[in-house]
């Protein structure tokens, strides 16, 4: 009896033993495994980000300039590879004057952006731009409210991030500051740059 359940002991041992080794040995062909499923899961998530990377041309509408200003303001952005870009925006007033930004009636900007992302020219983004820019200057003559129209240039810097969906839809929101490069005391204060855009990639 004694001899038996030494020899079942014994087997169970062995069979522990062959059991640990098997799982040595199939541990680093599942860690071999799981790392191929990992990169195959990224590369995934890489394709599907560059999907559109083809694409390389924007064009977009900001709606809340158009809603709160009552101006069309579109730009139009150009891809130059996954972590940059330049393009152009236009700023016409709608109306005689608004609220906000009463003073601007025109701007032509160029910009140029840098993304800081892992996905094609998308995500957060610092942006350097220039401003051509017309604005109205109010002042006294003679006790008489006075209207003139002027027009200098402006730099300056935006943050925002970038938004796109598989099948080419961009949206993206940004807020930027410039400083007025004219001495004239009406434009010896910042112009501003910003809003919500929402526009396609082709």
């Amino acid at each position: 009896m004694a001899f038996k359940i030494l020899d079942l002991m014994q087997f169970e041992y062995s069979k522990i033993i062959a059991m640990r080794s098997f799982s040595i040995w199939k541990f680093p062909f599942f860690l071999f495994f799981w790392g191929l499923l990992l990169q195959a899961q990224d590369q995934n998530q890489i394709t599907d980000s560059n999907a559109l990377s083809g694409d390389k041309t924007e064009l977009k509408l900001n709606v809340s300039n158009f809603i709160l200003l009552n101006s069309l303001d579109g730009t139009a952005e150009f891809l130059i590879n996954e972590e940059s870009s330049f393009g152009l925006s236009v700023f016409v007033n709608l109306g005689e004057s608004n609220d906000i930004d009463i003073l601007r009636n025109w701007s032509i900007t160029p910009f140029y952006r840098q993304f800081f992302s892992k996905r094609y020219a998308q995500g957060f983004f610092v942006e350097g731009f220039g401003m051509i820019v017309n604005r109205e200057d109010f002042f006294f003559d003679d006790f008489e409210d006075m209207e003139e129209s002027q027009t200098t240039a402006a730099l300056g810097v935006s943050v925002g991030g970038k938004f796109l969906t598989r099948g080419g839809f961009v949206a993206e929101i940004y807020a930027g500051v410039g400083r007025a490069l004219s001495s004239n005391d009406v434009f010896d204060s910042f112009v501003s740059r910003g809003g919500i855009s929402l526009g396609y990639r082709f």
